[in-house]
């Protein structure tokens, strides 16, 4: 028998948080250091996931004890005398988000880079999990099963299969011939035959864009919370959170539906096609790379895409979600001081660190990038009469690189010029390398044109027309907040900044009456731009006033709307890309 990692898995109290692991490494080097990964793959953040280990054992196969010493932040060393050796020990699981573990009395949710060690001399080889669970739950993983447990080929998959384990009843559907599971955590949706036809839909779209499905079988972990959003993607598999109040609303079933969208796409785009860079993954460091502005970026543009594609979403909803991630794009400072490929680059300590001053020094590669991948699909069309677009570009990478060997990190720019058949460089150069405005001209090519206007609110997404004729203008402050009334950001060159206003004042009164929060910015809103407040403030436990001249409210919100006289050859373009015909195109009122 080939030798082989074997672990054993036991939840004995899970009330306590508590995973009990056993994990027999095969007889190898004279002394083993046995790992714990510092992030896992798709969440670029160092999470320090060893700091959950706790009570590690070592012994021989036949009980006897051998010294187990921990030597850094995620290394236990073991003088193994080139035998085989058992460590035990439990690793505490509380924290419910996808890129974590949770165990409690009503499930257990494992993620691979929280759970188990690793050693870098057995990482190639077979690797098999039994779990125990208690009475009365069952375990679910995308992984195949043999005599009672489940084989993962190595440890990069076994990391890229979660398990959950729980009472839980799957519910299934087939999409292009493959099994998919969806199990559920939470209350189980009130329309479960809804959740499998519009899942299987939007997989059926993907398989057909690629050619088919990568893998034998999927698995869909679905986690319904009072809070929270967002996936983790997997070989075969996905962690969804999402609200459970939201899918009671039409916008909340879309966003789930995007959701899903998203994390599926990147059974191609991030699992097997994949930036070099992160080939082999190195679980104990940083992986750079200045790619994810493609990778994740364009998987955003395709979430929405996907669902209007499956007939899930109309164009014109498409348009307008299109116009709020604009919006987004436009309402941060921080787009004119970081580019594209910084944002990527420096993700491990930028995108998933976000501080009081993220809006003002950084973008997010999934925004920027999102709204690049739409420019760039409406630049190949053109280029190409719309004989081609970034679907072209997404099957040329899929057949060169799917096998998981990686893209180099001009890889995408130079299979987006191979497919326009012109070069595409003075684009990449503006979108991915400076802090320019980008160039918006090619909506035309479909007939479409950007507007602006103000936000009427602070809940305004943008992304549809000014409900009516434009009211006088608005005074501004220049600040977000968090909680009822204590400032997040200061944005750049605001009124609040110029005045000194700081993140972290807690905001008591204007102009000498009570005000939390809200009342602030509406009574703000109020005034016009010229005009004085007094913000009455405790920064730390000292009372203060700052009086602040308010500016103008920033042009901020973007809508699309269709361009005067459009030409046929707009009309078909418009077609070509969001399958609808040009009289759903969005008006200009």
């Amino acid at each position: 028998m080939s030798p082989c990692v074997r672990y054993r898995v036991t939840l004995p109290r899970p009330h306590s948080h508590l995973v009990d692991v056993e994990v027999t490494f095969p007889a190898g080097p004279a002394v083993l250091d046995a790992l714990m990964p510092v992030w896992t793959p798709g969440s670029y953040l160092v999470r320090e996931f060893a700091r959950h280990v706790q009570d590690l054992t070592a012994t021989t196969q036949d009980g006897s004890p051998l010294t187990a010493r921990r030597v850094d932040k995620q290394t236990w060393c073991v003088n193994a005398g080139g035998q085989a050796v058992t460590l035990r020990y439990r690793v505490y699981a509380n924290e419910l988000t996808v890129r974590t573990s949770h165990v409690d009395g009503t499930h257990a949710y494992l993620n691979g880079a929280t759970v188990f060690l690793y050693t870098e001399a057995t990482r190639g080889l077979e690797h098999h999990v039994t779990v125990e669970a208690p009475q009365g739950w069952s375990t679910f993983c995308a992984l195949g099963q043999r005599g009672g447990a489940f084989i993962a080929p190595d440890y990069d998959t076994l990391v890229d299969s979660p398990f959950e384990v729980g009472p839980h009843t799957p519910l299934s559907f087939t999409a292009a011939g493959v099994p998919h599971d969806i199990v559920v955590w939470g209350d189980t949706p009130a329309d479960p035959d809804r959740l499998c036809a519009d899942f299987q839909r939007l997989c059926e779209v993907q398989a057909r864009l690629f050619g088919g499905l990568p893998m034998q079988r999927y698995l869909f972990l679905l986690y319904l919370t009072d809070k929270g959003r967002g996936g983790l993607e997997h070989q075969a598999s996905t962690a969804l959170l999402f609200p459970r109040t939201a899918l009671s609303t039409g916008r909340g079933w879309e966003d789930l539906l995007t959701l899903a969208a998203h994390e599926y796409f990147h059974l191609w785009v991030v699992k097997r096609v994949k930036p070099r860079a992160l080939v082999p993954f190195d679980y104990s460091k940083e992986n750079y790379t200045s790619l994810l502005w493609a990778f994740e970026g364009t998987t955003a543009y395709y979430d929405n895409l996907i669902v209007r594609r499956a007939g899930l979403m109309s164009a014109q909803r498409y348009l307008t979600r299109l116009g709020e991630t604009l919006t987004a794009l436009h309402s941060t400072p921080g787009r004119r001081t970081q580019t594209l490929l910084e944002a990527s680059l420096l993700s491990w300590v930028k995108h998933y660190r976000p501080d009081e001053n993220s809006p003002n020094s950084a973008i997010s590669y999934y925004l920027k990038g999102e709204v690049v991948s739409a420019l760039l699909d409406l630049e190949i069309r053109r280029a190409t009469s719309d004989a081609r677009g970034l679907d072209d570009v997404l099957r040329l990478l899929w057949r060169r690189h799917g096998d998981g060997s990686g893209v180099n990190e001009d890889g995408v720019e130079a299979a987006a010029s191979e497919v326009a058949g012109v070069d595409l460089t003075p684009f990449f150069d503006r979108a991915l390398r400076t802090t320019e405005e980008l160039d918006y001209s090619v909506l035309a090519h479909v007939g479409l044109e950007m507007n602006f206007r103000t936000r009427e609110s602070a809940s305004d997404r943008g992304g549809t027309p000014p409900k009516g004729k434009e009211s006088k203008p608005k005074g501004w402050l220049g600040v977000t907040l968090k909680g009822n009334a204590t400032v997040a950001t200061v944005l750049e060159g605001s009124p609040a900044q110029e005045a000194g206003l700081y993140a972290e004042d807690d905001v008591v009164a204007l102009d000498g009456w009570k005000a939390d929060g809200a009342a602030l910015m509406s009574r703000c809103e109020d005034r016009r731009p010229g005009e004085t407040v007094r913000v009455t403030v405790f920064r730390r436990d000292k009372l203060l006033e700052v009086p602040v001249v308010l500016g103008a409210k920033p042009v901020e919100a973007v809508w699309l709307s269709r361009v005067d006289k459009p030409t046929e050859a707009q009309k078909s373009a418009y077609q070509v890309w969001l399958g609808a015909p040009w009289d759903e195109a969005p008006g200009t009122t």
